[in-house]
């Protein structure tokens, strides 16, 4: 017969066991943070109606939809969490209660062009908060303190969560008479780090902004100092627009809110620069990095907007929320080796029988199950030495070792694979022992 050559699809992720358990864990620290700060699961299916799912697309979204045809159904595969979120309040409206807080992890797919760290496949981890007509600025503030636990928790180095107000941009843009560019303005402001202020300035002048309108673009990306120096500044720019003050006034409550929740002013800073979303975030915006590996770029973004089902509903459901695509996230850490494989295994102990009686050993993996201990019996067929070489090469942290004299004694005795300590012990204290 001919064989067919084992292949996976390029942008395709595929982990080995060990890795696999480090995704797990980064995976439950997600979930369980999410849970703690009271978001509710939820889970949508992964292929929607195509009239549904692409109700706001365009571009190069539409592009990269996996698309198909099932019978008299035009289908896709859901390309984030986002508007299948938005579909889900819609129908669901009726049955939710106000403000509604949803987590959901779970895969999306892109038919982008595969590179590295950059996947087809992914896993996105979303939170979103959800308001009937109106929803607090205390939402806002809770967002940063889930991402800042998060990733303390992950124990991956020092960061940042950037934080701005679209409100911010876009007063400024219309009090400078410039927000018909607005697009193309931030689309410079975002190289600023790459080509420097000169070209920066250089290419605003080429869009036929005056040079007082350069300035005034400028003067504002460059506000530093502290979170209350760059406030400080924002007021002392007298710019009277409406929006531009609502957006200054938000910031600042936002701001109130986070250190009030025990936000520490190390993880967070004002960046002023930040302009992500601009066709659907409307007020706070987020975008977190590693202070040690700024070319991983944002592990996490989201940011507030004003209307989650705008195309399927007339209601009007202000929102705020983030992703953490933690595909990404996963095989940058391990590529700049932030993050190792620790453990090869998840069991607590293996137990190997020097005897050909099941019976002991078997009773003993029973009762060690019954008290939630993760406990596997080796192959009872193997010798002895490829019993303790299978031991050594799944890196499990006890051996449980069970001969005659064991079995006449209803004891185990219990062996450390790291320091070779070895004791004879009843099954009682062999329980209390792995479980402490």
């Amino acid at each position: 017969m001919e064989k067919v050559e084992p292949r996976t699809l390029s942008g395709f992720l595929e982990l080995l066991p060990e890795e696999q358990i480090l995704f797990n864990q980064l995976q439950d620290i997600i979930r369980e943070t999410y849970e703690k700060y009271g978001f509710l699961p939820l889970d949508t299916p992964v292929i929607e109606y195509s009239s549904v799912l692409l109700a706001k697309a365009g571009g190069e979204t539409e592009k990269q939809i996996y698309r198909f045809n099932k019978g008299d159904n035009d289908l896709s595969l859901r390309f984030d969490l986002t508007v299948p979120l938005a579909k889900y309040v819609a129908k669901n409206y009726n049955d939710l209660i106000f403000p509604f807080k949803r987590y959901q992890i779970g895969k999306v797919y892109r038919g982008e062009r595969s590179q590295k760290g950059r996947f087809r496949e992914f896993y996105q981890c979303d939170i979103d908060i959800i308001g009937d007509n109106e929803l607090s600025l205390l939402n806002d503030a809770q967002i940063p303190c889930v991402i800042s636990e998060i990733f303390t928790k992950m124990n991956i180095g020092k960061f940042t969560i950037r934080i701005n107000n679209r409100k911010l941009l876009n007063g400024l843009f219309q009090s400078l008479q410039v927000e018909n560019n607005t697009k193309e303005i931030l689309r410079e402001i975002d190289k600023i780090d790459k080509i420097g202020e000169e070209k920066v300035k250089e290419n605003l002048l080429d869009l036929n902004l005056s040079q007082e309108q350069v300035k005034g673009v400028l003067n504002f990306i460059k506000i530093s100092g502290s979170t209350n120096e760059k406030i400080e500044q924002l007021e002392m720019l007298n710019i009277k627009n409406e929006t531009f003050l609502l957006g200054l006034e938000e910031i600042k409550t936002v701001i109130s809110y986070m250190r009030d929740l025990g936000m520490k002013e190390e993880n967070f800073t004002i960046d002023l620069t930040i302009a992500r979303g601009l066709d659907y975030y409307t007020g706070t915006v987020y975008e977190t990095i590693l202070n040690d590996y700024p070319s991983i770029g944002s592990i996490c973004s989201g940011g507030r907007f004003d209307s989650l089902a705008e195309f399927y509903t007339d209601k009007k459901l202000p929102g705020v929320g983030m992703s953490i695509g933690l595909t990404r996230l996963f095989y940058q850490l391990r590529e700049a080796g932030i993050i190792k494989v620790e453990k090869k295994t998840l069991l607590d102990v293996l137990l190997i029988s020097m005897t050909n009686n099941s019976n002991y050993v078997l009773n003993v993996a029973k009762q060690a199950r019954d008290q939630d201990i993760k406990v596997d019996v080796c192959d009872l067929e193997k010798t002895t030495k490829q019993k303790f070489k299978y031991a050594n090469r799944i890196q499990v942290p006890y051996v449980g070792i069970i001969g005659e004299e064991e079995e006449q004694e209803n004891k185990i005795s219990l062996k450390n694979m790291q320091t070779g300590e070895q004791e004879l012990l009843t099954i009682e204290e062999f329980i209390r022992k792995i479980k402490d």
